[in-house]
């Protein structure tokens, strides 16, 4: 059984091969990993400790956006990582209003710990919105994905206070 510290760091390392080709949206296409790495950032700074949770943050966009399989990462990390990052995963069959529509009406029913890594991502992508946006994103897209970033947040108030204040501190700028 690794260590706590061992199985975030290899949680990183998996994550970090699985992204390596990916980049962000933003005009200068960043690494993608930098955004995982940023929400295990963000549960540290909330005080959020759990290895699970850290180690399920960094992996939250290998099923949606990688060829990783559940299989997969049940194999690696072990059946309550896998799921953690199902919950939080898209179903990449729907289309995208689908999609949008589908983590609202699922945010109230996922587990206590995929609610932290969904609001950290929620808080990463508001904050890279305002410092960093995707190129091309007008004023109007970028306010509608705040308004519908929020409605998902609503749906899972009361998991995490500081989590929560962070996000309606973010939300704050919205352009």
């Amino acid at each position: 059984m690794p260590t706590h510290m061992e199985l975030v760091l290899q949680a990183a390392a998996f994550a970090a091969e699985k992204h390596r080709n990916g980049r962000r949206k933003d005009a200068e296409a960043s690494p993608y990993i930098n955004h995982p790495i940023q929400l295990a950032y963000i549960l540290v700074q909330a005080d959020v400790e759990d290895p699970v949770v850290l180690a399920a943050a960094l992996l939250h966009d290998t099923i949606e956006d990688t060829n990783t399989t559940h299989d997969e990462l049940e194999i690696v990390f072990g059946h309550e990582i896998a799921n953690i990052v199902a919950e939080v995963s898209d179903d990449k069959s729907l289309d995208k209003l689908e999609r949008k529509q589908a983590q609202v009406d699922h945010a109230a029913h996922i587990s206590a710990r995929a609610k932290l890594v969904k609001l950290a991502d929620k808080i990463a992508n508001v904050s890279d919105i305002d410092g960093a946006p995707p190129a091309g994103w007008s004023l109007e897209r970028k306010r509608e994905y705040y308004d519908w970033a929020k409605r998902v947040v609503d749906q899972m108030r009361g998991v995490h206070p500081k989590l929560e204040a962070r996000f309606d501190a973010e939300y704050a700028k919205r352009p």
